[in-house]
This record gives structure tokens, C-alpha cells and sequence, in this order.
């Protein structure tokens, strides 16, 4: 029986594991996921200890969050490109670059919301 025709808890279950499979593959093979990951345990206390409220300490701790998220995505989206080919295609450095800019685009906003709340 393949996990698709799993119902109700052992699909949850199911889904729990193969999401922690994916973090355990991000974190293996992805440098700058590991790197992320380190500064959003730096910023928890910071955040903690630099918000004047937990609104701010939320953005603040939210904003790395969403960086994790945005790499994670554009590590998806590098190994499927990478699954179907090694050689150069357009399409394929498009989607790889596409990616990359959102992983950028999510640093940067990240930067500019501790900038503004804590100055």
C-alpha cells in the first residue's frame, strides 16, 4: 500500500516523518540551509531580548523563519532540476536563478524588518 492510500493518522504520521526526512536531506546537503538554520538560532534570544513586545519578537523570529522556508523550496526546486539533467538548459538555470532571487528577496526583507523594528 503506497502512502497515498494512506488515511487519517498514519498518513499524518506518514507526512511528519517524510518532513522530517526533508529536513534531515536540507540540512545534509545544503550548505546555505545550515547556515540559515544557525542564524535562526541566534536570533530567537535576540529577538527575545531586543523586541519591546511579543508582536515585534514574533516578526523578528518570523522573518528568519521565512528565509528557511524560501530555501527549503529553492532547494526543491535545484534537485528536481538536477534530477532530470546535468547539462546546461535555459529553462534550467532560469529556474535555479528564479529560485535563488526568492531566497535573496526573503534575506532581504528579513534585514529590513529587525532594521526598522529595532531602529
Amino acid at each position: 500500500m503506497s502512502y497515498y492510500n494512506e488515511k487519517g493518522l498514519k498518513r499524518f504520521v506518514n507526512a511528519i516523518l517524510f518532513s522530517f526526512a526533508g529536513y534531515k536531506a536540507a540540512w545534509t546537503h545544503e550548505e546555505a540551509f545550515r547556515q540559515e538554520v544557525l542564524v535562526f538560532l541566534v536570533s530567537i534570544p535576540l529577538a527575545a531580548w531586543l523586541g519591546k513586545n511579543k508582536l515585534e519578537i514574533v516578526l523578528l523570529i518570523a522573518s528568519i523563519v521565512l528565509i528557511l522556508i524560501v530555501e527549503l523550496l529553492n532547494s526543491a526546486i535545484e534537485a528536481i532540476v538536477d534530477r532530470v539533467g546535468v547539462e546546461y538548459h535555459e529553462l534550467a538555470g532560469r529556474a535555479k536563478d528564479i529560485g535563488s532571487a526568492a531566497v535573496m528577496l526573503t534575506i532581504m526583507l528579513a534585514v529590513a524588518t529587525w532594521i526598522f523594528i529595532l531602529f
